[in-house]
């Protein structure tokens, strides 16, 4: 499984099946709910019901924790050093699982979209620059040939025998000239995908059409104010128990 490879969720699951904007909503309210506090009570609650939304969300349960795998390690490194920097296991606790829940509401809003749906929904409904929103989409598109371009330039590079990565040494020496490779190769096929599109009309701004035009739905709503509900009530539960702490004291 390589990194820059997209996960692919089964569009018939219950979380991949809303608007792509109502999933963008719904992950920022749970992300704010866990960003304004550090407390146990409100981080278990949100990330228990995002590891029920993840069972739901149709994605391959491997493939999304391999890629949850650097975040998770990353927010228990981070909560082991902020325990041992205030010497309480709870606050360190509280702020690994807190940037595991903000972690995690995020990757699956974006896993479950797709991208198509997301650029046509930014236009249609958010207005934005239609120019810039099908070059990133473009952009995003190209994830998994550089992916592939990286192994191959690899391939290559060891056949002249400019590299080897027999030890991660050897690897970490490589990187430079690995990522010079593909960064110029990158640059070049940027420009011909530039040229290509705008011989194909992608730059003008008349009588532009969407692929997928898609209105806003009841089950749209419904995922937003579930979100609202759950961070509401969470924050509810973790004052009622004296646990809540915010971010910044007043």
């Amino acid at each position: 499984m390589r990194l820059l490879e997209p996960l692919v969720a089964d569009p018939s699951a219950p979380f991949a099946r809303p608007h792509p904007i109502a999933k963008i909503v719904a992950a920022l309210i749970l992300m704010l709910a866990l960003f304004v506090t550090v407390d146990l009570v409100t981080s278990g609650v949100v990330l228990a019901a995002l590891l029920i939304a993840a069972r739901f969300s149709g994605l391959p349960p491997r493939s999304l924790a391999a890629r949850a795998a650097p975040l998770l390690i990353g927010a228990i490194s981070l909560g082991v050093f902020n325990a041992l920097l205030s010497g309480s296991a709870l606050a360190g606790a509280a702020i690994a699982m807190r940037i595991i829940g903000v972690s995690l509401a995020g990757m699956l809003a974006v896993a479950t979209i797709d991208p198509t749906d997301l650029a046509d929904a930014l236009v249609q409904h958010a207005h934005a620059p239609s120019r810039f929103v099908v070059g990133a989409l473009a952009a995003f598109r190209l994830f998994p040939l550089f992916s592939r371009e990286w192994d191959v330039l690899g391939l290559a590079r060891r056949a002249r025998g400019i590299e080897a990565d027999r030890t991660y040494v050897d690897r970490v020496r490589a990187f430079p000239g690995r990522a010079l490779g593909l960064l110029v190769a990158a640059i070049r096929r940027a420009t011909r995908l530039a040229l290509a599109m705008d011989a194909r009309g992608f730059g003008s701004r008349e009588c532009r059409t969407l692929a997928r035009p898609r209105a806003l739905a009841l089950e749209d709503g419904a995922l937003v104010a579930g979100a609202l509900a759950l961070a509401i009530g969470a924050t509810s539960l973790s004052v009622a128990l004296g646990t809540w702490r915010p971010l910044i004291a007043f």
